[in-house]
């Protein structure tokens, strides 16, 4: 499952880094100081937040199969600068020594537990897997210029205690359809509820996601199941998480289950240049953006995180052409087409309607827009009949009692309606 599950790596790093710092990337941004709001499972007894989370997918899994489970996140290092004092050391917010700044800022650090089991194993029973984290701590002293001592900069890990409990269910029918459950839960003691949210992320799973593949069988999509599927869809619970398909289009081997709501393969712009910490990406404003950062404010974004300065890095060096192909891409380009003269034209209970024809609008429930509703009951010339890339047929119309029909009709600009949705008037 290596393969697989490395296409799928990028994607689910995006997840991972989701809103990890936000433009303009320094410390001192509102924005910034209310961090990681994604996939945060936090110790049992701290209030407010979720402790687990909860994916059931399918797959088809008639015989023997494999699983490779990953549970990915964040975990939480605290970065203190302390001042040297003739009483010993003391946190600060910032430290100037030399014409340097040193910030007091919380980092992360990626972590990743992994298992791999037969889905004989998990259908006989659930199984947990204990993921344990160890804390550590670095010290890194500051010197002035002449080689004295003036602080030092206290980098922690606390320890993270969690749990992957998995199981699965084969369903009745010819299918070989099976239903996968994975509990993941913070299971770290806990007892002050009152604490800082600051103190609880440094025991918590940050943007906690799983990466789920399958060889000997192939995952079903909740979000568009096959007919026969549709009903054991429903029935999956998940709780926190969003499981989709992941990798290129058509395969079903590997699923990403995230905190964040994507849809089935999705996918990082090949014109994108870097990690810009919002999957939305928007990576021609956000570069364009950050190219206007005033030196002093560049200055504080590359001491207030590495990868900060990596973007600040990244952006000024980006050529020309790089830049200009953030501009916009086109992926694929489907020109709808007119029908031919002889099939312009559709049955609406049992009258043929063609250009020309008059109808009455009688807008669906398809429709989101609110405007419509002022749609209904009116009375409207028929222009075109148009087949669209799909094969469906729309009707293009002007309002017969709208003084601005002339107008729309010479230069193209129609309402749309699906056959159904008008009657013979």
């Amino acid at each position: 499952m290596t393969a697989p599950m490395e296409a799928a790596r990028r994607v689910a790093d995006a997840v991972l880094y989701e809103g990890y710092l936000l433009y303009p990337y320094r410390a001192s941004a509102a924005k910034n100081r209310m961090r990681w709001q994604f996939g945060v499972l936090v110790p049992p007894n701290y209030p407010g937040e979720p402790s687990g989370s909860v994916t059931e997918c399918l797959l088809e899994a008639p015989g023997e199969a494999q699983l490779d489970l990953r549970l990915r996140f964040l975990h939480v290092r605290s970065r203190t600068v302390e001042h040297e004092e003739d009483d010993g050391y003391w946190p600060v917010p910032k430290l100037t020594v030399g014409g340097r700044d040193y910030l007091s800022f919380d980092e992360a650090t990626e972590r990743e537990a992994r298992t791999g089991l037969s889905l004989t194993h998990v259908t006989s029973g659930r199984r947990t897997i204990e993921v344990r984290v160890p804390g550590d701590r670095v010290i890194e002293n500051i010197a002035g210029p002449g080689g004295e001592r003036t602080g030092r900069i206290v980098c922690e890990h606390q320890q993270l205690d969690a749990e992957m409990r998995i199981s699965a269910e084969r369903l009745p029918g010819p299918y070989g359809l099976v239903r996968l459950r994975v509990e993941v839960e913070n299971t770290a003691h806990w007892e002050r509820a009152d604490a800082p949210r600051e103190e609880a992320l440094r025991r918590s799973l940050v943007a906690a996601h799983l990466l789920i593949g399958v060889s000997g069988g192939a995952f079903v999509s909740l979000l568009d199941p096959p007919m026969w599927a549709e009903a054991a869809a429903r029935q999956c619970r998940n709780e926190n998480t969003w499981p989709v398909l992941v990798g290129e289009p058509g395969r079903r081997d590997v699923v990403l289950s995230s905190p964040i709501i994507l849809y089935d393969h999705p996918a990082i712009a090949p014109e994108s240049p870097g990690d810009l910490f919002d999957s939305t990406e928007i990576d021609e404003l956000l570069t364009l953006r950050t190219l206007t950062l005033t030196e002093e404010e560049k200055r504080e974004a590359r001491v207030t995180d590495p990868r900060a300065a990596e973007i600040l890095e990244r952006a000024a060096d980006l050529p020309p052409e790089l830049l200009e192909r953030l501009h916009g891409a086109i992926r694929h380009l489907e020109v709808p087409t007119r029908t031919t003269p002889e099939d312009d034209a559709v049955t609406v209970a049992g009258v043929r309607i063609a250009r020309g024809s008059r109808v009455r609008l009688r807008p669906g429930h398809r429709r989101a827009d609110a405007h419509d509703m002022f749609l209904a009951g009116r009375i409207a010339r028929v222009e075109a009949v148009f087949l669209d890339v799909d094969g469906l047929r729309h009707l293009a119309v002007t309002l017969e009692d709208d003084p601005g029909s002339d107008l729309q009709r010479e230069q193209g600009r129609f309402l749309y309606f699906a056959p159904d949705e008008v009657e013979p008037a």
